[in-house]
């Protein structure tokens, strides 16, 4: 019994090791990730404005197009959708960013993240009262000054927790860019640690890579759970005071 627990020790929870690839995570991998998961987002929330603003368009081809792009994105499993884009669009030519793969692998994880946030966006703005739509075009204001003043705002503000909840998915999902061959200085979290436990034969800086992953997770998730308890909070105390 002592044996096999002293070797999944040795295996998972090697100390050594893990002080050993520890700098490397912290220095390349963690920076790396962030970025990547920043510019991923930054990607996503624009893609997916503008799809959420085309899913109920009354033109149908616009939204059957805009439908279509967040069924299918939502659909394909991630790996595939980052294979498809960061290894194919350089070989059918389409070389957006020359030989950085650090850019494809931002894009294609954003084009997957703006179809999720599509459907997020879409929530949020059909949230806004219908009342407060009527009353603007009462004023008024045409359709597309409505939608920048009236919904766009309101919509945006409650959505932004669930944005932030997928913000940690983007941060989980950035583990996949590895497929896609990245340089030593452009290494992700996973990528280092990967490499690590192949050329050791040792599972521990994978032990260390999930660590740091739940140190960046763990707190937002509970911070993200914590300003949705605010916000139900807040708009539970103002139809009160109506």
């Amino acid at each position: 019994m002592f044996a096999g627990l002293s070797r999944i020790q040795q295996t998972f929870f090697d100390i050594h090791m893990i002080a050993r690839v520890m700098p490397s995570l912290l220095t390349v991998g963690l920076p790396n990730t962030i970025l990547l998961a920043i510019l991923a987002s930054l990607i996503g929330i624009v893609v997916g404005l503008v799809i959420a603003i085309g899913l109920p368009s009354r033109h149908l081809s616009l939204r059957l197009i805009c439908r279509s792009y967040v069924d299918i994105l939502r659909g394909l499993p991630h790996i595939l959708t980052i294979y498809l884009i960061g290894q194919g669009l350089p070989l059918a030519g389409l070389a957006l960013f020359g030989s950085n793969t650090y850019a494809y692998a931002a894009l294609a994880i954003g084009l997957i993240e703006g179809a999720y946030m599509a459907e997020i966006f879409r929530a949020g703005m059909q949230s806004v009262e219908r009342g407060q739509i009527e009353a603007s075009r009462t004023l008024g204001m045409t359709k597309w000054q409505t939608m920048r003043y009236i919904i766009m705002p309101q919509g945006i503000r409650r959505v932004l927790p669930p944005l932030t909840g997928q913000f940690i998915l983007v941060i989980k999902g950035s583990a996949l860019v590895f497929l896609l061959g990245l340089t030593a200085s452009q290494r992700e979290i996973f990528s280092i640690a990967q490499d690590s436990a192949i050329n050791n034969a040792n599972l521990s800086p994978l032990t260390a890579a999930g660590l740091l992953y739940l140190a960046l997770t763990v707190p937002m998730t509970y911070a993200v759970n914590a300003w949705e308890r605010r916000l139900r909070g807040a708009q539970g105390s103002m139809r009160g005071d109506e």
